[in-house]
């Protein structure tokens, strides 16, 4: 599962990342506990060129009801993406990416549960594999909404949790957002990351209130 992320580059680190043009509005602060239900800097491919606007992260396919059941769907699983139909529609015309610097995920010792944030050991910033969807009201308001793809762990990882997001490089991401790629192009690109390129360490349990989006949230503690 992945359930909270940060982003803490500014709106520039990340344009310059993405090789994108200045947005309508500069709409991104540095981010240091991101929770499903809220709005995240997402980057798409118009079929011309990269754009970033933002998205509503907790999918809710454009069949939907109602808006509900976006808190339901804030991850997807990677080895089970082409049986759903909520997903296998979206793998195919609605990718994006979910830009990021680490994310948090709990580790289970004993009774307890440890906080722990996982990035790059190059400390760069990275991309989560997503999808995308737009659900309109019935009063005709639009709501644009993502999930987050995820996969098995990798070694770092399995010692943490049993899942991980998938996380896409460079030249991956060209690829993911691909409007001419098929299923089976994509299939390959949703793999456990390399764990011998990432790290991990305790933070405070202050993460655990999504009302905490301060600096203190990454700073490591104690140890483990």
């Amino acid at each position: 599962m992945c359930g909270r992320y940060t982003i803490t580059v500014t709106l520039e680190e990340l344009l310059e990342q993405y090789l994108l043009e200045w947005p309508m509005v500069p709409f991104h602060q540095p981010r240091y506990n991101v929770a499903p239900g809220q709005m995240v800097p997402a980057i798409i491919h118009d079929g011309q060129k990269r754009r970033i606007g933002e998205l509503k992260w907790g999918l809710v396919p454009s069949w939907a009801k109602d808006d509900k059941q976006g808190f339901k769907m804030i991850n997807a699983r990677a080895e089970t993406i082409e049986d759903r139909p909520a997903y296998a529609t979206l793998l195919r015309r609605k990718r994006c990416l979910i830009p990021a610097d680490s994310f948090y995920e709990w580790k289970k010792s004993g009774g307890n549960k440890t906080p722990m944030r996982i990035l790059l050991k190059s400390r760069s910033l990275f991309s989560l594999a997503g999808l995308y969807d737009t659900w309109v009201a019935p009063t005709g308001n639009k709501i644009s909404t993502c999930t987050v793809i995820t996969t098995s762990p990798n070694e770092l990882m399995a010692d943490i949790h049993d899942r991980m997001p998938v996380i896409l490089d460079p030249e991956a991401e060209t690829v993911w957002l691909d409007r001419d790629r098929q299923p089976d192009e994509l299939r390959a690109l949703l793999q456990p990351y390399p764990s011998e390129r990432m790290e991990a360490y305790p933070v405070s349990p202050i993460v655990g209130n999504v009302k905490n989006e301060m600096k203190e949230c990454i700073e490591p503690v104690g140890s483990i």
